[in-house]
């Protein structure tokens, strides 16, 4: 706009000028031609045009340093307007990339409501975490404390697309600064960060990490576990970064208790809470299926029956308590005898009474491990109100298919011969 008056302004003066000069031309021939004299009214024309055009070329230039000044000026808007457009616009794609990102955490909260266990839960966490800031480079860690001796250990982990092992099982230096002050992490590099000794993680992990950001998973007072993202490359993640793992892993919090907590509502369905041996309804949903593979295998299983001899004289001597600790005594021999049988059920039937289903075994086989038991039992002593007791068990023993073909059958044969021994004088062992 400047340059446009600035332009006609110039025009305007230039056709006065030569307006002037046409004016000049003809009084210099009038007074060559004419008159003379005349030449002295012309010296006075020009005398009155010099004096008229100093002030006018003064005044011009003044007015071109204004325009000047202002044309600077305008330029300076026009760079100040351009910053903002330019800052609006990195402002306008980091919204979007901060929309985009947080409209892929609906995907995450729905695939997390999904999981049941804490194992699923895990694997989804790591692998949503993954698919979010995972590169070929970055390592994704997820840490779980131990629900009874409270360590910390792995419980998934990612390197692009592929599960990585990693020798560092309890966290090195950096998570447990995490366990320790339970806040977010943020090293853009590790070899300029004060807070951490360099030379001393080098010889605890041999991965090359330069940088890494790492949340504290908690459920209200609650410490669950640490989400970890780390890479070679050094200044790799900002704060932005730190604050959408968060609420990642925020979301996976919740996600991990409800799968505990399920968990354990499962374990109260399925498991005594007095001797945390599975209940009998596990067993009976558990031997329709063992049923079947055995029979495609064409292999032997049994199945056995124990109960626990004048039981009730503990009772009344000792009281509910005495009788507590000598189920939770039994449970716990039982358990101890059968843990290294893969597949092994051991499970309270109901009071006293408890059964033990053996997959790949033959009826000798179990008569053996029911005699192990038997004698085990005998031997142990038992400490009740500062007396030494000790308790015995009878044994009923059936084999599939040998002795039953249904899940029935195999109990009702397996009890017949508990009473067996019963009759017979109790701490023995029968076979169907």
């Amino acid at each position: 706009m400047i340059r446009v008056l600035n332009s006609q302004s110039y025009n305007k003066n230039t056709r006065a000028a030569w307006v002037l000069l046409f004016c000049l031309a003809v009084f210099f021939a009038y007074a060559v031609v004419v008159d003379l004299h005349f030449f002295n009214i012309l010296t006075l024309g020009l005398l009155a045009i010099l004096f008229f055009i100093f002030p006018l070329n003064i005044y011009r230039k003044k007015k071109q340093v204004e325009a000047e000044s202002i044309i600077e000026q305008k330029q300076e808007n026009i760079n100040l307007l351009q910053a903002d457009i330019n800052k609006l616009e990195l402002a306008t794609q980091a919204f979007r990339t901060k929309i985009v990102n947080y409209s892929q955490l609906k995907g995450l909260t729905e695939k997390l409501s999904m999981c049941l266990y804490v194992e699923d839960t895990s694997r989804v966490l790591s692998a949503e975490a993954n698919r979010l800031f995972g590169s070929q480079d970055t390592t994704i860690i997820l840490y779980l404390f131990h629900s009874k001796t409270g360590d910390l250990g792995i419980s998934a982990s990612h390197k692009g697309q592929m599960q990585v092992n990693l020798k560092s099982k309890r966290g090195d230096i950096f998570d447990q600064w995490v366990v320790k002050a339970m806040q977010p992490l943020l090293v853009e590099d590790i070899k300029t960060d004060y807070r951490f000794d360099v030379d001393k993680f080098e010889t605890e992990d041999s991965r090359p990490i330069r940088s890494l950001i790492s949340v504290p998973l908690t459920g209200g007072q609650k410490a669950l576990g640490i989400l970890r993202i780390d890479s070679p490359k050094e200044n790799y993640f900002d704060t932005e970064d730190l604050r959408f793992l968060k609420t990642i892993g925020d979301l996976g919090a919740i996600g991990i208790e409800n799968a505990q907590l399920y968990e354990r509502v499962e374990q109260l369905a399925i498991r005594d809470g007095l001797t945390g041996l599975y209940l009998r309804k596990f067993l009976l949903d558990r031997m329709p299926e063992e049923f079947s593979r055995h029979l495609r295998n064409k292999a032997q299983m049994s199945l056995l029956m124990l109960d626990l001899d004048k039981f009730k004289q503990y009772n009344d001597k000792f009281g509910h308590v005495a009788g507590d600790i000598v189920l939770r005594t039994f449970a716990m021999m039982v358990s101890d005898l059968f843990k290294d049988i893969p597949g092994s059920v051991v499970c309270r039937y109901g009071g006293e009474e408890f059964c033990v289903l053996i997959p790949h075994c033959d009826k000798v086989q179990a008569r053996d491990l029911a005699g192990q038991l038997r004698e085990k039992v005998e031997e142990q002593a038992i400490l009740l109100r500062r007396e030494k007791t000790h308790i015995t068990v009878s044994i009923g023993v059936a084999t599939f298919p040998d002795d039953a073909g249904v899940k029935e059958e195999l109990i009702l044969k397996a009890d017949q011969a508990l009473y067996k021994a019963k009759e017979k004088g109790r701490n023995q062992v029968c076979l169907a």
